[in-house]
């Protein structure tokens, strides 16, 4: 109407949609009428071939579908999606946050592209477990459009990982001795040498042994049994009735050593032998472990509130820190794959010479697998089995006491 204005009683009329100069009109498989505009007809005419085509064929999708903002694809995706597990809710919401909305979160679905979010990866991601983590959420973002007819393909689907698992130094993941435990030990407050001790002995991960409450364990027999954890959910500390796997549910014989844990906590607290559902909270009172803190009066936004004492692990390490300081034993590691420093030996070490001692006694793989709540026995010795002091030994041993070494091949 701009470039070719109506003469004097020409009845055309503005028309919102016409912005080219030959709009492609078509019905899709609902029967709605669509119409797409472009500059020449030979254009358009291809277009209508490929729609028709597609309708017939059953395959056709509605470009608009596609011509979304990731983020607002997101939107829709999430509350369908969002996993009851607060720990893997948090980590897939984490790399949206930190590494997918950032980047791509006001693209069109319809204009990714394979080699754009390969080099992503490559360049931008960095480290293994952050390329494994986004990878899998954005793959599941793209698959799921696709299922719902947004966009033909996945441009995803054939990104890959570049960044390899990180190689650690023996020296950096070999747990303490039962000696360099001791010293850790001594050096740690007296409230915390039972919760040191039961986990030493019994190989329980930090959630398991936080979450055992009274009535899992039978005294009589000396055992207990894996049924709950506690979690930090974003700060936040929750009670969940579901290991970490499948195999989490397991029931763990108490040593000695471990007993006379259990049997300081209950003189100490004496923890109620009720039953109570996890949808009713964390009943503290109930918990066999718990912070010294626990019970106490704190004023909490002007209101004295009780504070429930479950077990914190990042409060735990202001006691760790100094303790391994003060045992001569700490040390200073960096993480090769993401640059991060953290401290040796770490709380979860407990559990790697647990595995260790269960391995030394001649126990089979299927029985550690089992005592340590692992789906497959394979990484039970791929994690935990440090064969490096040994070997050195045997070798020793071989050359020092004369016995002929082969070459074979």
């Amino acid at each position: 109407m701009a470039k070719f204005p109506p003469a004097d009683g020409d009845a055309r009329k503005p028309r919102r949609d016409c912005i080219g100069s030959w709009q492609a009109r078509y019905r899709d498989a609902d029967g709605e009428q669509k119409a797409r505009n472009f500059p020449k007809k030979k254009e358009a005419e291809a277009f209508l071939d490929d729609v028709r085509g597609s309708v017939r064929k059953g395959t056709y999708l509605d470009p608009k579908r596609g011509d979304i903002t990731l983020e607002k694809w997101w939107d829709e995706w999430w509350p369908a999606n969002t996993p009851s597990r607060p720990t893997t809710r948090n980590r897939k919401y984490s790399a949206w946050t930190h590494h997918i909305r950032p980047k791509w979160g006001r693209r069109k679905l319809n204009s990714l592209t394979y080699l754009e979010l390969q080099t992503w990866v490559a360049k931008e991601l960095k480290g293994h477990a952050t390329q494994t983590k986004v990878l899998e959420l954005l793959k599941a973002l793209l698959r799921d459009a696709v299922r719902d007819q947004r966009i033909p393909f996945s441009p995803a689907v054939d990104v890959t990982k570049t960044s390899s698992p990180p190689v650690k130094h023996p020296d950096d993941i070999a747990p303490p001795t039962t000696e360099q435990y001791a010293l850790i030990r001594e050096q740690l407050p007296s409230w915390w040498h039972p919760i040191a001790d039961f986990l030493e002995e019994t190989g329980l991960r930090w959630g398991e042994m936080a979450g055992t409450r009274r009535v899992f364990f039978d005294l009589d027999d000396d055992t207990v049994k894996v049924r709950e954890v506690v979690i930090d959910d974003r700060g936040t500390l929750r009670r969940q009735g579901i290991p970490k796997t499948a195999a989490g549910f397991r029931t763990v014989p108490l040593s000695p050593k471990a007993r006379t844990a259990v049997d300081i906590m209950i003189a100490r607290l004496d923890p109620a032998a009720t039953v109570t559902a996890v949808e009713d909270g964390m009943h503290a009172e109930e918990l066999m472990f718990r912070s010294p803190l626990g019970g106490e009066q704190r004023k909490v936004d002007g209101k004295l509130v009780t504070v429930e004492g479950a077990l914190n692990r990042n409060n735990f390490r202001r006691y760790w820190i100094p303790a391994i300081k003060s045992a001569g034993l700490a040390r200073m590691v960096t993480n090769p794959e993401t640059g991060r420093k953290e401290w040796w030996p770490r709380v979860s070490d407990y559990r790697d010479r647990f595995a260790s001692r269960l391995h030394e006694g001649g126990m089979s793989e299927v029985d550690v697998q089992y005592i340590l709540g692992h789906e497959r026995g394979g990484k039970v010795t791929w994690m935990y089995t440090h064969r490096g002091e040994q070997a050195l030994e045997n070798a020793r041993a071989a050359l020092s006491e004369g016995r002929h070494l082969r070459a074979v091949s």
